[in-house]
């Protein structure tokens, strides 16, 4: 086989793979003898059908397979001998001429591959970068305690309604009456709330059941009948308070602790109070090193100002999509598309200057560090090694999921290589100040 390449403008290369019959002429017999072995042809017993009849029937298709098989092999081949930096796959070109399997026994085959451009970054003190740090306050720590305290809260009756309680009501309207419906007060915004604000057990107030219930599943739920019996019912309802609840703060005794923590880490309220600040201190460390690592990105993006074979990557992207997009759908989300095909050449190009390697353990530590975020969303501070391991491994089992965590522990290795190469200042933000400062560079990135 031979393999030409010939540059074009764009940063694009056609690869021209011209297939002898010497290249693929043992691959197509064996084809077409294992055609012949399993053939069923009237006239004919399984595996006596003669090989003129195969030939006839299945040799023109075998041909075009093969060959092309062959030409695909040797083009990738030939990349990798050459070592062409390459962005998005090997396609068909535009240019590829008909072939003539019938009369011919040479065949040219025309690939098309976008040529990558080369990333170099020199960086120095020079660069600067600001890393913004949230201030704490007094309000922010009694917030992050009270949600914490509400996980293992209590609900408690108290005589009237003061903010988000929740209610136990009568709805009666004459047709039908539900005696024990509930209204969860904080599910509802401020000017929802306002009209049981000061109510008391057995006060009463008139209200329409599809601003109570904001869904069709709701009403039908809380009314006991089906959602297609809820047009014939008056929305009009009368609604009497029977019960006021709302939820307490666990008492800070030996009980509260060995339940918040079974493994003993924290005893008594100051060791709440260190734990409180060290969860503070993890959240908006987290928040604080993902609008850095944004910032650095685009700082990266800047300065190394890759040129893209922009036309070669919106026709691959129409091509591999299968029809599942319009070029208009395409064109919309490329802008995006080709930041991220931008930043992975950069992180390329660092993770090689750098040695970077990432080894099975760092993935699964990680994937466990997702893991603790997850279950501490829903108030569990304490896992069991094994089911953090298991969940840990489950994770890694979704291809995503596991794509997601590879990438993000490389872009990590990599920021955290570069910081001591540039001038980094840490800046006191207050929450509001940091929350505009990220959107900013969200939309930046």
């Amino acid at each position: 086989m031979n393999v030409v390449r010939e540059n074009r403008e764009g940063q694009t290369a056609l690869l021209k793979v011209t297939v002898a019959e010497a290249d693929y002429a043992p691959a197509v017999d064996k084809t077409l003898r294992e055609y012949k072995r399993k053939a069923n042809v009237h006239g004919f017993r399984p595996g006596m059908v003669p090989m003129s009849i195969v030939n006839k029937m299945y040799r023109k298709g075998v041909v075009a397979e093969e060959s092309y098989k062959k030409a695909s092999d040797a083009c990738f081949e030939y990349i990798k001998k050459e070592n062409i930096q390459y962005v998005g796959d090997v396609i068909p070109s535009d240019e590829q001429k008909p072939l003539d399997f019938d009369n011919n026994s040479e065949h040219e085959f025309i690939f098309e591959i976008g040529l990558a451009p080369e990333v170099n970054i020199e960086l120095d003190t020079k660069d600067k970068l600001t890393r913004y740090l949230i201030k704490t306050d007094a309000k922010m720590y009694e917030g992050y305690r009270s949600n914490f305290l509400r996980k293992f809260g209590r609900l408690v009756d108290v005589e009237k309604v003061e903010n988000d309680e929740a209610l136990s009501v009568t709805l009666d309207n004459e047709q039908m009456n539900v005696a024990d419906a509930y209204v969860g007060l904080i599910s509802m915004n401020e000017e929802e709330r306002k009209p049981f604000i000061g109510k008391k057990v057995g006060d009463t107030m008139d209200v329409d059941i599809t601003e109570l219930y904001k869904t069709p599943q709701q009403r039908a739920a809380i009314l006991q009948v089906k959602e297609d019996e809820l047009e014939s019912i008056d929305k009009k309802f009368k609604l009497t308070i029977n019960r006021i609840r709302k939820f307490a703060d666990p008492e800070l005794n030996e009980e509260f602790f060995k339940m918040a923590f079974p493994d003993g880490s924290v005893k008594d309220e100051a060791g709440l109070e260190t734990f409180i600040r060290e969860q503070i201190s993890k959240d908006l460390g987290r928040e604080t090193d993902y609008l850095f690592n944004l910032q650095m990105r685009k700082m990266l993006l800047d300065k190394a100002n890759l040129s893209m074979p922009e036309d070669f990557l919106k026709r691959w992207l129409f091509a591999i999509n299968e029809g599942k997009y319009t070029q208009e759908q395409i064109d919309a989300d490329f802008p995006e598309f080709l930041n991220v095909m931008r930043w992975n050449l950069i992180l390329k190009y660092f993770v090689d200057k750098f040695e970077i390697k990432i080894t099975e353990e760092d993935i699964i530590a990680e994937a466990k560090n997702v893991a603790l975020m997850q279950f501490a969303q829903y108030g569990m501070t304490q896992v069991e090694d094994t089911m953090l391991d298991n969940y840990a491994h489950q994770m890694l089992s979704n291809k995503d999921e596991a794509r997601r965590i590879y990438d993000r522990l490389y872009e990590n290795r990599v920021v955290a290589a570069i910081v001591p190469m540039i001038k980094v200042s840490d800046k006191e933000v207050s929450t509001e100040d940091f929350g505009k400062i990220a959107e900013a560079a969200t939309k930046e990135a």
